[in-house]
């Protein structure tokens, strides 16, 4: 059994946290004991967000830029893949009682996917319009004003299309490691030539964790987030669990989703199902031994 596992941004950080290593290891050390579940499976890749841990970056790039250069948002993402694969190692490697490694991992897109042209996902942290637009004009930024609080920087979000060290996953994972790859939805890069070039984007994390888990040939894609299922009006007095749903059941509830939380993850797993004819489950860490036990979760499948 290969198992592709997706960590939501609620295993590194809590609402009213400042993301300090201490925190961030503290919630880790609870999500890596929720997976005992999984580490059964003879093939475990973990995957991983970092919205959080990139504004971080950023800012921090921000604050020391009249010390040292800012960097390239792309390797931001090199750095905080590093940084959580560094936590996820520590906190998993004593549960599991097997060898757990962090890849860096590029993954390809397009450079002419439309989202280069329109780019919309925020990231970074909020400035005040005249340092925005100064910004805009000395580094070709696009910002937009974001949740009445200011305003962001905006960068593409493209569709994931191969996960380049895909060999060295499998390499590892045929040693008997547990791998973490994909993190923050993988590098964004392009060949050019014999060589990667990096690109400013920012990839959804659950859309790489599908193709990841696509291109493994898993048998199970599981995305764990903050609540312990999918549900048909969050939210409301009349919200109701949905504990099996085929892929043109959930693919139908898309637009009824909030785009920057459970829809994509919906998205991912109806791509993977379709894919493979295999199962997806969207469940919390706190709820995945039930969830895989059929008692609680949500199962999309063919």
């Amino acid at each position: 059994m290969t198992a592709v596992v997706a960590l939501g941004g609620n295993a590194l950080m809590r609402p009213g946290e400042r993301g300090t290593a201490a925190e961030q290891r503290a919630n880790l050390r609870e999500a890596c004991a929720a997976l005992r579940p999984l580490l059964e499976e003879r093939e475990l890749v973990v995957t991983h967000g970092n919205g959080p841990q990139v504004g971080n970056e950023l800012l921090r790039h921000e604050r020391a830029a009249d010390e040292a250069p800012p960097l390239p948002l792309y390797l931001a993402v090199a750095q905080t893949q590093a940084e959580i694969g560094a936590l996820i190692e520590s906190e998993l490697e004593p549960v599991a009682g097997r060898p757990v490694v962090c890849l860096l991992t590029h993954v390809l897109v397009a450079e002419d996917d439309p989202a280069f042209a329109e780019p919309t996902k925020p990231v970074g942290p909020f400035y005040g319009e005249e340092r925005a637009r100064e910004l805009e004009h000395d580094r070709g930024w696009k910002v937009v004003h974001d949740a009445g609080r200011g305003w962001r920087r905006v960068v593409p979000s493209p569709r994931p299309l191969e996960v380049v060290e895909l060999d060295a996953i499998r390499a590892l994972l045929g040693s008997g490691s547990i791998v973490v790859a994909c993190g923050g939805g993988g590098i964004p890069a392009a060949r050019r030539g014999a060589h990667l070039s990096g690109l400013d984007a920012v990839i959804d994390k659950d859309r790489a964790s599908a193709l990841l888990a696509r291109e493994l040939g898993a048998d199970r894609l599981v995305i764990l987030t903050e609540v312990p299922a999918v549900y048909r009006g969050f939210g409301t007095e009349s919200q109701e669990e949905l504990p099996q749903l085929s892929a043109d059941e959930a693919e139908a509830l898309l637009p009824g989703l909030a785009a920057g939380s459970m829809r994509p993850k919906v998205e991912a797993s109806v791509d993977f199902v379709r894919a493979t004819g295999h199962e997806a489950l969207i469940t919390s860490p706190a709820a995945l031994a039930e969830a895989l036990s059929g008692g609680s979760g949500t199962r999309i499948t063919a």
